[in-house]
Parts: structure tokens; sequence; C-alpha cells
């Protein structure tokens, strides 16, 4: 089972990397745009620790679980 602050880390990693995709020259120009264009999208680690501090507080004192965490532990 995946806790929340693995499923936030993973999260922010995949940016990192999507960024590491971009700045690779060797790679063809499509693979870097697609890239570049999944990027465009995606959430920024300030947002995804952000949603998980949101999750906490909701889910706090109740049956359910937050996704994410608001740490990357």
């Amino acid at each position: 089972m995946t806790l929340p602050y693995e499923r936030a880390r993973a999260i922010i990693q995949i940016e990192a990397f999507l960024i590491e995709l971009i700045k690779d020259k060797s790679l063809p120009l499509e693979k870097r745009q697609e890239a570049q264009r999944l990027l465009r999208h995606y959430p920024s680690r300030k947002e995804v620790l952000l949603a998980g501090e949101i999750e906490e507080m909701l889910t706090s004192g109740t049956i359910f679980n937050p996704m994410l965490s608001s740490k990357e532990e």
C-alpha cells in the first residue's frame, strides 16, 4: 500500500524527471516537446504539498485518509 507521503514524493519526482527530459538534447525533439506539453499541466511541488495539507485538514478526525501528504519525508 502506498502511503500519502510516498505518493506526494513520486508526483514531485515525476515533475523533476520531465524537466530533465526537456533539457536532454540527446533525445528527439518530439520527445522533449511532449515532456514540455505534459509539464505545462502538471502540478508543481508547491501545489502537491498544498493539496496534501488541505487533504490532511479535511480528513482529520474522520474515517477518511488523505491521498497526498504535506511532507515528502
